[in-house]
């Protein structure tokens, strides 16, 4: 089995690689890796899977052969490259994943993307082609819980253009590639790690953190909010790709209803991991009009920032807090794969590693 992965350096990417690594050391592992060399494009992954933990000595065994160098913004430049057409089985985590206005989102997340899964579907023995989209593709004002659907709003309904791009690309391969055996799998809110808290990455960790030190947000206590460690997400990303034979060709890789947390427990996990006083009724929900007013006390409550910036990303973030979206999974359980672990149980790591963190140093993990 010779498998394909993509964003090995990212986030997600690594938590993949390391999942491999760990649990299907058989595998052979090929990894697309931006890098002027194969030893500095294996450096740069040994350096992504050091903030997982990952064994020294299994560092060693990763070899320059196995990296790919190239990225999706010209996928020309690595397509002829032989190894791909020896390619069984394809993990796409490649793409922005970035709420800010990047110029690139577009041209990463569509037009690379289907260049590259273009190329990829032209293999004769690849048996799957999964591609990493997210769950908040779905777009605004639907029902919760809420159902895997290849019916998608158009780009100017999204609320940012990342999930507008991973909306656009989904679509593009399933009518354009007939021949790819392609799945996609829907992350929810990927936050943290369940044993490493932060350490590999603090993405959107700091909003929970933000709106309890500003002890108001555009949710409410009993809204539920649907985030899975990305151990987890790792894990069920490799067992669907590893999978003989999968019922559905779209699933969410969330928490349901059974493993939701509302904002209150989010309150509650968080306070014990920050060593202050939950919030419980001192928290306030409010509009996204109203954020302008909670921008005067910025400095007061988390410290010397980019006010503008700090306002903006609020206003993103909250757009989708308020949806209070929950993402069935009940096609993942049915496929054998395991319940998401609660945020609310590995919220106190996750405030253990970015204690000395400030939150505007912590929004550099998503606002590069």
């Amino acid at each position: 089995m010779h498998v394909l992965i993509t964003g090995a350096t990212g986030f997600l990417g690594g938590a993949v690689v390391t999942e491999f690594l760990s649990n299907h050391p058989k595998s052979t592992l090929l990894l697309l890796v931006r890098a002027a060399t194969t030893a500095e494009g294996l450096e740069r992954v040994r350096a992504s899977l050091r903030r997982f933990e990952v064994a020294e000595a299994t560092l060693a065994r990763l070899q320059e052969t196995q990296i790919i160098l190239g990225d999706f913004a010209d996928v020309s430049a690595f397509a002829n490259d032989p190894r791909l057409d020896q390619v069984s089985h394809v993990i796409n985590c490649a793409a922005i994943a970035s709420f800010s206005n990047n110029p690139q989102i577009w041209p990463i997340n569509v037009d690379g993307t289907f260049a590259f899964a273009q190329r990829m579907a032209q293999v004769a023995g690849l048996q799957r082609f999964l591609h990493v989209g997210t769950a908040m593709a779905c777009g605004p004002d639907l029902p919760a819980p809420v159902s895997e659907s290849w019916d998608l709003p158009p780009k100017e309904q999204h609320l940012v253009p990342y999930t507008a791009s991973k909306a656009a690309i989904e679509q593009r391969m399933r009518t354009e590639l007939p021949a790819l055996p392609l799945i996609v799998a829907r992350p929810s809110i990927v936050v943290g790690h369940t044993r490493l808290g932060c350490k590999p990455s603090g993405s959107i960790y700091w909003v929970f953190q933000m709106a309890q030190m500003l002890e108001a947000f555009t949710c409410a206590l009993d809204d539920h909010v649907d985030v899975i460690p990305v151990d987890y997400c790792a894990e069920v990303l490799v067992a669907l790709t590893l999978s003989p034979q999968l019922k559905h060709d779209l699933y969410h890789v969330s928490t349901g209803t059974q493993a939701a947390v509302t904002v209150s427990e989010i309150d509650i996990a968080l306070a014990q991991g920050r060593g202050v006083p939950p919030l419980g009724q001192k928290f306030k929900q409010i509009s996204g009009d109203e954020m302008g007013e909670l921008a005067l006390r910025f400095e007061e409550k988390i410290g010397p920032c980019n006010r503008r910036l700090m306002l903006r990303a609020l206003k993103l973030y909250g757009a989708f807090a308020k949806l209070n979206y929950v993402f069935d999974n009940s096609r993942l359980l049915a496929e054998g794969i395991r319940l998401s672990p609660r945020f609310s149980d590995y919220i106190p790591v996750c405030a253990a590693t970015v204690h000395d963190i400030s939150v505007p140093d912590q929004m550099h993990w998503d606002f590069k």
